[in-house]
């Protein structure tokens, strides 16, 4: 990972929330044949005696799921919305553009779950999620055959966080003037510009 100390978030309760706020991600792993594997998935995190823990599902039988019974190392990537940033933006010539982004890595143990585990867990996801705790899409109002059905083709897992590092690359390295000008311009962007203009203003 780019490992800059200028491009880092203020304090750890940022990198927790900025987590919280983008659970859709990406879990990367190795194969029996050393081979990469990823999949994408939305996780839950919670927080436990200072652990950070990570918990979702995914489909058996896939390459990403056999690898994770195999090799259970994994490291679980997360992103938002990311902007290119011109050079011509800076009040210092004769420099070359960048890109300006957020992600967090998480390394860790993705532990197998038993049938408890699982049915617990897509209650608590869809339950936050779904938001309506009436929706007829909640767990407790789908038929037990369905949920049975269903959970065979899935397993579920928790990783406890053994290691988290972030880069929050927002034009920290750029003087005031630049970092208002790249702010401006990327509020005449599409909506990722829109997105990193905020963050940087939030920084």
């Amino acid at each position: 990972m780019y490992d800059i100390p200028y491009f880092k978030a203020s304090n750890h309760q940022e990198v927790l929330d900025f987590m919280q706020a983008h659970p859709f991600v990406t879990i990367c792993g190795v194969d029996t044949n050393g081979l990469p594997v990823a999949t994408h998935i939305p996780v839950l995190i919670k927080i436990e005696h200072d652990n950070i823990i990570i918990s979702g599902h995914v489909m058996r039988k896939q390459d990403h799921s056999i690898a994770f019974e195999s090799n259970k190392n994994v490291l679980v990537i997360f992103s938002a919305p990311s902007a290119f940033v011109s050079a011509s933006w800076y009040t210092t010539k004769n420099m070359g553009s960048t890109w300006n982004y957020q992600t967090v890595h998480a390394r860790g143990a993705l532990e197998m779950k038993d049938e408890a585990h699982l049915r617990k867990l897509l209650t608590d996801l869809t339950l936050y999620f779904e938001k309506d705790p009436d929706s007829p899409t909640q767990v407790k109002n789908l038929s037990e055959e369905y949920m049975q059905q269903n959970m065979k083709a899935i397993y579920s897992f928790e990783i406890v966080v053994t290691q988290l590092h972030h880069v929050f690359k927002l034009s920290q390295n750029r003087d005031e003037a630049s970092h208002t000008n790249i702010q401006t311009e990327l509020n005449k962007g599409d909506a990722a510009c829109q997105y990193m203009a905020a963050a940087m203003k939030r920084k």
